[in-house]
């Protein structure tokens, strides 16, 4: 006899999830791992010793950023990015569609020239030698990252468009009025 609930995996293969999250979700952990260590670190060393690690504050900074960029690439992902629901979630299935995909074309433009213009600071980090103020490594190490996350979030979105162009919105009411409900 077989079980009539659905199991977790056998749901996350029907949905419209992208497997590929994962690297999203473990890079999530590892840096809020990261995040965690360091400030604990660095709070035990002040406490016992009066002094502090000059570093942690500047790997923190990079850590946060990092991480802000990661998550919005698995927001895009999962179709969870910020907008304005009033005026994407009125109207027939088709305008639903339209503004959906105007979104993700307007998301990835907008991270295709983030990415065209952080290249450009990455370029000139390395060229001119810019060095980070606390650690004193080089500044590029840090600034590589923006345009590869922005990158990324231009697949995801780019992924997402597709995936909404073969979707289909369905005029489906958001509550129903008491005279409409069918009675037992």
């Amino acid at each position: 006899m077989s079980d009539p609930t659905p199991s977790p995996a056998s749901k996350a293969e029907g949905s419209d999830e992208p497997r590929s999250l994962r690297i999203e979700d473990w890079l999530t952990v590892i840096i809020m791992a990261l995040l965690a260590l360091i400030t604990f670190t660095n709070v035990l060393v002040r406490y016992f010793t009066d002094a502090s690690f000059a570093w942690t504050e500047e790997i923190s900074i990079f850590l946060m950023i990092l991480l802000a960029m990661v998550a919005g690439s698995a927001a895009v992902a999962r179709d969870q990015h910020i907008r304005i629901e009033f005026l994407t979630s009125g109207g027939s299935a088709a305008r639903k569609k339209a503004l959906a995909r105007l979104g993700s074309a307007s998301v990835a433009l907008l991270f295709t020239l983030i990415a065209v213009l952080s290249a450009r600071v990455v370029w000139d980090d390395w060229r001119y030698e810019e060095t980070s103020p606390g650690i004193g490594v080089p500044q590029w190490w840090y600034s590589i990252w923006l345009p590869v996350c922005s990158l990324a979030i231009t697949a995801r979105t780019i992924g997402l468009f597709v995936r909404q162009g073969r979707s289909t919105f369905e005029d489906t009411p958001t509550t129903t009025a008491p005279h409409e409900q069918e009675a037992p």
